[in-house]
């Protein structure tokens, strides 16, 4: 087992992975750095493994393809996740190794928000989405992290083995952070400089349909880690419209005795029928959830004496 890992997912970063592999070299000369190429064609791979990287491959495209890979295949007590486009510093990554090491930080997240990342990046579209993907997370699952999408991390062995990617793309970013709040792991922020990619390097993000996925992803997670949640405001919703239609059909009633629009309070009864059931839907897998929960800290349990007994 390694004690340090930096984990490079790569596609066609020929101009910085080789600046990337030597910077990581120099300011973790004890650490072992992986390059895992994702059907690069710019001789990525060659420049990487040149600078003294090893390098794997997926041939699975998408970051998080690549993420599942690195995750299944390395262990070391550990990981620090980065990209191949020199956009982030190397120099906080010795403080957020010991952040995992000596103060058994779960995750650290490589916080650009805080510091140049409004003023470096040259993509407007990207600055309005992180900050919308920030503030929803925030307040749909009552935490506190500063920067959602960093691609800059350090993790434990713990989360790495205890984590299951489904992403397959850029949301990744999105489902480990929720994954970490929603198991109650230790996450801190450690504020980063960020600088936009140099000339000739293009960004595999794409602004419009990559952004759409991560805020389905949301939705989608937040469904599955908080049913009771998610469930209650479609059932509040659909309870305001049966009463609110049902109301004037009442005042109705009373005043001549008769119901005229017997076809819209059928629907109005129907719509409450369906209110109920979404409630005790987000009830029964609120249950679920928890038991899940439950099984979890047990699974973390067996996680960290496997860790131990590889020491």
């Amino acid at each position: 087992m390694d004690k340090i890992a930096v984990l490079i997912p790569c596609y066609n970063e020929s101009k910085t992975i080789k600046k990337v592999v030597e910077d990581f070299k120099r300011v973790l000369p004890e650490a072992t750095i992986y390059v895992y190429d994702n059907n690069s064609t710019d001789g990525t791979d060659e420049i990487a493994r040149r600078a003294g990287a090893i390098v794997r491959y997926e041939y699975q495209q998408g970051k998080g393809n690549v993420i599942r890979r690195m995750f299944r295949e390395i262990d070391a007590h550990c990981y620090v996740m980065t990209d191949g486009d020199d956009t982030y510093p190397v120099e906080p990554v010795p403080e957020m190794v010991k952040e995992v090491l000596e103060k058994k930080v779960d995750m650290v997240v490589g916080d650009r928000l805080s510091s140049t990342y409004f003023t470096e990046n040259k993509r407007p579209f990207h600055n309005f989405g992180n900050s919308i993907v920030r503030g929803s997370i925030n307040m749909l699952f009552k935490s506190d992290i500063k920067d959602i999408m960093t691609g800059l991390r350090a993790f434990s062995y713990s989360f790495v083995k205890t984590f299951p990617v489904l992403s397959k793309g850029f949301e990744i970013e999105t489902e480990m952070t929720i994954h970490a709040i929603d198991k109650n792991m230790f996450i801190k922020n450690v504020v980063i400089d960020y600088r936009d990619r140099i000339e000739g390097s293009t960004s595999k993000l794409n602004t419009y349909s990559d952004g759409i996925k991560v805020l389905m992803t949301i939705v989608k997670l937040y469904k599955n880690y908080k049913p009771l949640n998610f469930f209650g405001w479609i059932s509040l919703v659909l309870i305001l419209l049966a009463i609110g239609f049902f109301i004037p059909i009442a005042v109705t009633y009373f005043k001549i005795g008769e119901v005229p629009n017997f076809p819209t309070l059928i629907v109005c009864g129907f719509t409450a029928i369906a209110a109920i059931q979404c409630y005790f839907s987000g009830m029964i897998l609120s249950t679920i959830v928890s038991k899940e929960k439950q099984n979890f800290e047990y699974k973390l349990m067996n996680v960290t004496r496997n860790e131990r007994e590889e020491e």
